[in-house]
């Protein structure tokens, strides 16, 4: 065959080029094609093996008398699905089985099930059409890791949470949304990035009370110092709980959690050992299944217990934060973050090896600021196994997140249409993901949990997307400063020509605060660390002045008789206004902070992640600068 291996990335899901950013049409190579191939499973040195690859897919295909997944909604059987007088046989998600024959597959509860025609397994996804609308309402975005300011030093853990929570719920908000707290690297402290995690269905040991008393620090959090000293008191904290015969509620929790949890702690005793990175043990250690791992694993019983003892106390004390938000008057309670993808050498990859895409990260396609693109190095998700194993990993995903929570932010929520993989030594391109599926999936975690969903749909989005999210009742992401109108001269969007169907703020964590934006900051940053020039950054700051000047224009439209149009009460009015269900305020432009939290595309450049608020946990409640943010969001009937 002519140019197999083109036919092959095809077929495999790899976009043959794409529109940036930018405007610019790019079209995937053959080295880019080959690399990702590879990262897929499907490794091809030549057209001869491109053409048997090929092969083998059309052959399994043709043989095939089932879809491999099919999406319907609870209690309504499913036609069309099976061959006319087909033999079948269905597996229930809660163990009940079932055969017959005939077109129709019956109906069944919410659940992920199987169908097995001959030796052909189909994956039905039982789920609602749509997620109810949340009601008109408001929260704060506060990130956990800077809830305790230099007078008070330390690392900020649940239980600032929950204190943080029941205030700003005494000030009428509806939800508390904070980054990634899913699992990290005890045995790393500089990998302490929310969205680099080590395994997305375990949780933060980072943030556990430890019965210590901080100390004053400086402004920026130094993890090299609080990573180890929280370890060393948990480890204490855990000798005590032994000493002092243990808990019932851990044994259960250990014996309901199973073999997963018993890997993902292996894992981190391993960690412990040999470093925090899987790929850099000896390599019998690298297989979760090998007998030198068992060993391992026995002789260090007492490091897996504790690592156990960890998630059940993370946990715990994350259900206690949302149970007292929501005691307090929070309508939703938590609002968590997804992150997009995992670390390619963490616990998660290494416990559920065949899920992920090796030897390519997620990343972002080239645009103004970044012109070869991005690379964020995390593992995405390999769309062939997800399909192969019944979506559960991203239901599991899902789960461990709507379980301790109202609402849930995707975090590039375009990956579950097309991901943008980027393989090392080659060009980016996109790959095709079942997105009705992993939408599908979505509903069903959020209708068991009762949940909101937010997808993160900012970017290069595809088309087609945000109407799929619209259809699922998916909440879409709407920020203030990019909401403007066509034209070459910057007019904002009234806030009455808000989707409705969204959750507005004004930024992110990866975007200008209300002043770093209205002064360039991240412009001058970005010049300063020579990521732009000095001539494209001026550029950028006179497009920034005539951008402030359109914003201020239109908030004084909307704010009150008497407000300054440039103040953060203009714009939160501004924000208030909004069509959009939801309204983000955040706490770095309430108090009036200027650097971003994060600034992508830097590491050590940029103090990412450790930047403290100037407001502890206890005082947000009761700060008057978020006191007038919460008046201000009542006036607008949230």
């Amino acid at each position: 065959m002519a140019d197999a291996l083109s036919a092959l990335a095809k077929r495999a899901g790899i976009i043959p080029s794409y529109t940036d950013q930018t405007g610019r049409r790019r079209r995937t190579g053959k080295a880019t094609m080959r690399a990702l191939l590879a990262a897929m499973g499907l490794p091809v040195r030549n057209e001869a093996e491109a053409a048997g690859h090929l092969a083998g897919l059309e052959a399994e295909t043709a043989a095939r008398t089932l879809p491999h997944w099919v999406v319907g909604v609870p209690d309504t059987a499913l036609r069309g699905v099976l061959p006319e007088d087909a033999v079948w046989f269905l597996e229930r998600e809660d163990g009940r089985t079932a055969e017959g024959r005939g077109d129709t597959v019956p109906a069944l509860p919410l659940g992920l099930h199987d169908l097995h025609v001959g030796g052909a397994r189909c994956s039905v996804i039982v789920a609602p059409a749509r997620l109810a609308a949340p009601p008109r309402a408001w929260g704060l975005m506060a990130p956990l890791h800077a809830m305790r300011p230099a007078v008070l030093g330390g690392l900020a853990d649940y239980e600032d949470l929950a204190i943080a929570a029941e205030g700003l719920a005494r000030q009428g908000a509806a939800f508390l949304g904070l980054n990634p707290i899913h699992a990290g690297f005890f045995a790393d402290p500089a990998g302490f990035s929310p969205y680099t995690p080590s395994h997305r269905r375990r949780l933060s040991a980072f943030h556990l009370g430890d019965g210590t008393s901080p100390a004053p620090s400086g402004a920026l959090i130094d993890y090299g110092v609080e990573i180890p000293r929280r370890r060393a008191a948990l480890q204490a904290a855990f000798a005590v709980f032994q000493s002092a015969g243990g808990d019932a509620d851990f044994d259960a929790f250990r014996r309901d959690e199973g073999a997963p949890l018993a890997r993902f702690a292996l894992h981190q005793a391993l960690s412990d050992r040999h470093g925090a990175y899987w790929a850099e043990w000896p390599a019998a250690l690298q297989d979760p299944a090998s007998d030198v791992v068992a060993r391992a694993g026995a002789e260090m019983a007492e490091a897996v217990t504790f690592h156990a003892w960890l998630q059940w106390r993370a946990r715990n004390d994350l259900m206690a934060a949302n149970r007292r938000a929501r005691a307090a008057g929070m309508g939703l309670g938590l609002y968590l973050d997804l992150a997009v993808g995992t670390h390619p050498a963490g616990a998660e990859t290494w416990e559920d090896r065949d899920s992920f895409a090796f030897g390519a990260s997620l990343g972002a396609p080239p645009d103004a600021f970044s012109a070869d693109g991005q690379s964020w190095g995390l593992a995405p998700f390999n769309p062939r196994a997800l399909v192969a194993k019944g979506f559960r990993p991203l239901a599991e995903t899902l789960r461990c997140q709507m379980a301790l929570s109202g609402a849930v932010r995707i975090d590039h929520i375009l990956g579950f249409d097309r991901a943008f993989w980027v393989p090392e030594g080659a060009p980016g391109a996109y790959v095709q993901m079942p997105r009705d599926a992993m939408l599908a999936v979505v509903r069903l975690e959020a209708a068991r949990a009762g949940a909101v969903v937010v997808g993160e749909d900012l970017g290069n989005v595809p088309r087609g997307l945000r109407a799929a999210l619209a259809a699922s009742g998916i909440q879409s992401c709407r920020l203030q400063l990019f909401e403007q109108m066509p034209g070459d001269a910057p007019v904002f969007r009234a806030p009455e020509r808000f989707e409705p169907k969204s959750i507005a703020s004004f930024s992110t964590h990866d975007l200008p605060t209300w002043k770093g934006w209205r002064q360039g900051h991240e412009i001058e940053t970005r010049r300063d660390l020579g990521h732009v020039t000095p001539a494209f950054a001026d550029r950028e700051l006179a497009r920034r002045k005539d951008e402030v000047a359109a914003f201020d224009a239109m908030t004084a439209k909307v704010a009150p008789k008497g407000t300054d149009p440039a103040s953060v009460d203009a714009m939160h009015h501004a924000l208030g206004a909004t069509r959009s269900a939801l309204a983000m305020v955040q706490v770095e432009c309430a108090l009036d902070v200027v650097p971003q939290p994060n600034l992508p595309g830097t590491t050590t450049q940029y103090p990412n992640w450790r930047q403290r608020l100037p407001v502890g946990a206890a005082d947000l409640g009761r700060d008057p600068r978020i006191a007038h943010a919460a008046r201000i969001m009542a006036a607008h009937k949230r």
